[in-house]
């Protein structure tokens, strides 16, 4: 699923992958693609780490990373489609995705992945050496 979402992703991103590079500039639909690509990457991703997780007690860690990833994909939504939501420095229809957009989606797919790396199990401390017992004498 992960490997699924990266591709749609990069089809997205790079339509010319496939050939379907039919404008010199970022529309709605190929945003929208990129955008399913990332929710279906992040999808999967979440799915193998409650896998890898494996039974392991909910703790803080991985639920600030759960929202973390859900944080991300959302400023990834709202800084790819700003101008669409008129939060963006320019109008319809003379749009163009502009650098601080690229910077809004690197960034939001970058908490996202901070998120997956916190939801995934961490350091099992109950299993660690035992303590030195003091002896009776």
């Amino acid at each position: 699923m992960v490997l699924i979402g990266l591709f749609i992703f990069l089809i997205g991103i790079y339509p010319n992958l496939i050939g379907m590079d039919r404008s010199s500039v970022v529309g709605f639909v190929q945003i929208g693609v990129w955008l399913l690509g990332l929710g279906i990457l992040l999808l999967g991703a979440t799915m193998a780490m409650k896998v890898i997780r494996n039974g392991h007690p909910t703790t803080l860690r991985s639920e600030v990373g759960l929202r973390l990833i859900a944080t991300g994909y959302v400023l990834a939504v709202t800084a790819s489609f700003a101008d669409f939501l008129g939060i963006g420095s320019h109008t319809l229809p003379g749009i163009s995705y502009g650098p601080l957009q690229v910077s809004g989606l690197a960034l939001g797919v970058l908490v996202s992945l901070s998120g997956v790396i916190l939801y995934g199990p961490g350091k099992d401390t109950s299993e660690g050496p035992a303590k030195a017992q003091p002896s009776a004498t």
